[in-house]
């Protein structure tokens, strides 16, 4: 017989990956007015909006496995926490990039499940690890969004607001980590981490 929680935890990734997100909070930007965009700047902005849900398939995806090896409860329902925000930021991604005429990642399985298996893996280093793990991702991702809000189109300001409330939850998210206990990843973990963002936005960008 199938235990309850692989039930639940199928029936999340298949949410995640099927089904549209769900938010709580109003998506930022959904009142501002919809501003002239030329072709070449539209599809750059589509691009750098499926990059950052690319980002939040593969959040969901840690904070999953992160929470599947995890030993201590009060750890793992602050990272459930941390997963629902996060499908906040799953919402807003997919609302503007239907806005702007675009598609989502058409490897998103494959980010999935990588980015399970990094969470597991993370997690039965020991919530100190794990928390580092967390923590150095949310510092990555907000120097991610940093960088795309100097790319997006100055009068693309629906894009803009979603992507600088992220940014703003994704700092709360590592100050968390770093409360709850993170210790400080090594320096060739972090850059390896670099390397392989690096190389997931460079694909997801196009496919």
């Amino acid at each position: 017989m199938i235990p309850d929680r692989f039930v639940i935890e199928f029936d999340k990734a298949l949410r995640t990956l099927f089904a549209p997100a769900q938010t709580i909070r109003e998506v930022p930007g959904s009142k501002e007015p919809e501003t002239e965009l030329s072709d070449r700047e539209r599809a750059h902005a589509s691009s750098l909006m499926r990059i950052n849900h690319v980002g939040e398939v593969c959040a969901q995806a840690l904070y999953q496995g992160q929470a599947l090896s995890c030993r201590d409860q009060a750890l793992r329902q602050a990272l459930v926490k941390a997963a629902d925000e996060e499908t906040e930021h799953l919402a807003w991604t997919e609302y503007r990039i239907v806005e702007l005429g675009g598609r989502p990642s058409l490897l998103n399985p494959v980010w999935y499940l990588g980015a399970l298996s990094i969470g597991i893996a993370a997690g039965k280093l020991g919530d100190p690890w794990s928390l580092g793990f967390l923590a150095e991702t949310e510092r990555q991702v907000e120097a991610h969004l940093d960088h795309h809000l100097s790319e997006l189109p100055n009068q693309d300001t629906k894009s803009r607001a979603i992507v600088a409330q992220m940014r703003l939850d994704e700092i709360a998210h590592a100050e968390t980590a770093v409360r709850l206990g993170a210790r400080e990843l090594p320096s060739p973990a972090s850059m390896l981490m670099k390397l392989a963002a690096r190389t997931m936005t460079r694909i997801a960008y196009y496919i």
